[in-house]
């Protein structure tokens, strides 16, 4: 069997922790932020995880994560 490739865009947005998780950046902070309030900015700041409805999915395009 040859091996299985991982997305490679998916391997740039998500990373596996070590508990198994998988970590995600925050959408929404990327242009047009003169709209968005300081509050709004200030949250959408650091990482968060992947919702559990799309963990398998993301799973499957890193199998070897």
């Amino acid at each position: 069997m040859p091996k299985m490739k991982t997305k490679s865009g998916a391997a740039k947005r998500f990373k596996v922790r070590a508990g198994g998780s998988i970590k995600r950046s925050q959408a929404f902070k990327r242009h047009i932020l003169t709209k968005k309030t300081t509050k709004n900015k200030r949250q959408l700041r650091g990482t968060t995880g992947v919702h559990a409805s799309d963990v398998v999915s993301v799973r499957t395009m890193l199998p070897y994560a």
